[in-house]
């Protein structure tokens, strides 16, 4: 804008102010007219959703604006305009709204209306309760409910009663303690009071399954009758801690009246009969001795897959186990076919007889796995494991049978009797004639085999004869004489030493059976031996222990070398005077410390006891040089004792001795340090490099 137009603008404004004339409005008589609010009233909207949703409207004539007071705690008032509403949310009860309009006038008049806020009942309530043995799971839905509670029914005798608390699209599941009929409630909440209930009444407990015995609080013992038959849980009549099945035939009840064990679901797994094992059993109480009962299985999908057998009563009035073999099917009925699925099974009590009132009772229903077949004979043999086939083949008139040990009757043994007229050679085959399920693993350092004998007499002829099962002219046979009469002996029988006149050992064979002669050579006369415990004797495992020879081919002779020492086991290369040993310790001192040496660790304490007096053979470069012997406790440095002797020759064998009299025996020392001129350092030479051996506790 440039200054002309400008100053323009200013003069034109001016020119108008100047030009208007003021007048003055001071008449309010037509205000003095207006009346003040008058005819109030306010509408209530309660949205029906249970939120507590209230649209408040306040109308009335001559007002231009109403103060409305929701009439709950803590709220203050809110200016509403005329024609306009107002939104607020209550909890459930009973409220009183205050309306106060102002007028044109500034006149103000007021209005109460009581509000009633109350919630809706859920509707459209369903629940779902899905029982699985003990435990159930829950699940609901519902129109306008705002939670659910669950109620299970097993803890109606505690105040208050406990409940779950779940929301629509929610499982929650409980575990009850033990079979029962519970009832179950679901209680599906509004916003306020409103509540609509959902009542089941439930049966729970583990599906029955085999062995059933009536006791088990955790299985549920539903039964099924028919033809008149009436069972129920009851009292065992003899013992009233036991819970049995009662059934009663009832009067005119039918020939084949009788109870299914369970529901039509029978058991929760399928009863495991084979061609093999085929039995199942039942304990029966009857009123008479020689009444049928049948027990029939089948498959709960097909009852035309079923078998059944039937077996009598032999006592009145007593308990007796009866068992049922399905290998031998009831007359005229199907045979047992293992690939059916027999998961189901029915008693009938007097089978074949009208009803006549009386009951029975019936208790543990089980089956009756057939023993597993009995393991061949092996050694070790004791007759004490009833897994084995203890079976022997007598010959030469020799009578064996199985037997109580003489001295001690928890012990199974067997007795020989060789009777009058027996053959000199009579004996027994330890087993069937396979002999063992493994060959005896002779070697040529392991060639014993020992035998428990309780004989009538001593310096009798005891022979132990091995052979090939396949093969009797492969054999190897010794002899033991007995040295005690009627006490129980080991004899310990040396292959390596075969009988006069008969085969040697050779490794080569696979000597599989053997057989034991009583008083071979001799004609029977009724003599009776007992005898046990046919083992091999497998030579005991070398360690590593005292005195140390390094002649063993298995044992590691390892050390643990510290500051400068280090022990090796080398061929002996002077094998002269007192040591022509094929192996020897070597020690190498090198330049590190001059406590440098070396230490064995027996698996065991050093027994100190009765023996104090280490030796040990020496090849030493020099005399003089100091050789101490230490022992340390295994963990406890601090626990240990030692002795320094010195060299008295010089490149050859000598036997030092180290006086351990004074060393605490209750203390533990597993051990064994050498250190050779301790204090001084060594070079790695000749001169700092002893031989030694058979390190001995006298």
């Amino acid at each position: 804008m440039n200054a002309r137009k400008y100053f323009y603008s200013i003069a034109l404004l001016l020119a108008v102010t100047a030009g208007c004339k003021k007048e003055s409005f001071t008449d309010t008589s037509f205000v003095n007219g207006i009346t003040s609010p008058a005819k109030l009233s306010v509408l209530f909207d309660i949205t029906q959703d249970n939120t507590g949703l209230v649209t408040i409207t306040p109308n009335g004539e001559g007002t231009v604006s109403y103060d409305v007071y929701y009439g709950d705690a803590g709220s203050a008032f809110v200016k509403v305009a005329a024609g306009k509403n107002v939104q607020h949310t209550y909890a459930e009860g009973n409220y009183t709204v205050k309306v106060v309009g102002h007028g044109l006038n500034g006149k103000t008049t007021e209005f109460s209306q009581p509000l009633t806020v109350s919630f809706r009942a859920p509707e459209n309530l369903k629940a779902t309760v899905a029982i699985s043995g003990l435990n159930i799971n829950v699940s609901a839905s519902a129109d306008y409910e705002t939670l659910f509670k669950v109620y299970y029914g097993d803890s109606t005798n505690v105040s208050p009663v406990p409940f779950k608390s779940f929301l629509e699209g929610q499982t929650v599941t409980h575990s009850y303690a033990g079979a029962g009929v519970y009832i179950v409630k679901i209680v599906a909440l509004s916003g306020g009071a409103a509540t609509t209930t959902y009542l089941d009444t439930i049966k729970v407990g583990k599906q029955i399954d085999l062995p059933v015995t009536f006791d088990d609080p955790n299985y549920d013992y539903t039964t099924s009758d028919f033809g008149g038959n009436i069972s129920s849980v009851a009292v065992d009549p003899t013992n009233a801690a036991n819970k049995v099945l009662k059934a009663i035939k009832g009067a005119g009840s039918e020939v084949w009246a009788g109870t299914t064990i369970g529901t039509s679901l029978g058991f929760a797994t399928k009863i495991p009969v084979t061609a093999l094992s085929s039995k199942m059993s039942v304990r029966v109480y009857s009123p008479a001795a020689g009444l049928d009962i049948k027990l029939k299985i089948e498959d709960h999908n097909d009852g035309t897959h079923a078998v059944e057998t039937d077996v009598k009563t032999t006592v009145a009035n007593k308990w007796e186990t009866l068992t049922f073999d399905f290998n031998s099917p009831a007359a005229g009925t199907p045979a047992l076919n293992a690939a059916y699925s027999y998961d189901k099974a029915s008693l009938f009590f007097n089978f074949g007889v009208s009803g006549d009132g009386k009951a029975y009772y019936a208790d543990d229903l089980k089956f009756v796995p057939s023993a597993p077949p009995l393991k061949q004979i092996d050694l070790p043999v004791t007759f004490d494991d009833a897994t084995f086939n203890y079976a022997v083949t007598d010959f030469g008139n020799d009578q064996t049978v199985d037997s109580v040990d003489p001295t001690n009757a928890a012990n199974k043994v067997k007795l020989t009797t060789k009777v009058a007229g027996a053959e000199t050679w009579a004996g027994v085959t330890i087993g069937t004639p396979t002999g063992f399920a493994t060959k005896v693993p002779l070697t040529a350092t392991n060639s014993k085999m020992s035998v428990r004998v309780y004989s009538p007499a001593a310096g009798i002829d005891i022979k132990l004869k091995l052979e090939d099962h396949t093969n009797g002219a492969k054999s190897v046979e010794t002899d033991v004489l007995t040295t005690i009469a009627n006490g129980w002996e080991t004899l310990t029988f040396d292959f390596s030493k075969n009988a006069s006149g008969t085969p040697a050992l050779d490794l080569s064979t696979t000597y599989d059976k053997a057989s034991i002669f009583f008083d071979f050579n001799v004609s029977g006369s009724g003599k009776k031996f007992y005898w046990d415990d046919v083992k091999f004797v497998a030579a005991a495992p070398e360690v590593l222990a005292l005195p140390l020879t390094f002649e063993s081919s298995t044992l590691s002779y390892a050390t643990t070398d510290f500051g400068g020492g280090v022990i090796t086991v080398i061929d002996n290369p002077h094998k002269t005077g007192i040591d022509v040993s094929n192996k020897v310790g070597k020690m190498v001192k090198y330049n590190d410390q001059n406590y440098g040496g070396s230490f064995f660790t027996l698996p065991s304490p050093i027994d100190f006891s009765t023996k104090k007096t280490f030796t040990m053979k020496v090849y030493s470069p020099r005399v003089g040089a100091k050789v101490l012997l230490k022992v340390e406790n295994l963990t406890d440095g601090t626990v240990s004792y030692q002795v320094e002797v010195p060299t008295t020759k010089a490149n050859d064998w000598e036997t030092l001795t180290f006086d351990y009299s004074a060393i605490n025996a209750s203390k533990s020392y597993q051990k064994v340090v050498l250190i050779f001129d301790n204090g001084t350092n060594g070079d790695g030479t000749a001169n700092y490099t002893w031989l030694f051996d058979d390190i001995s506790l006298n």
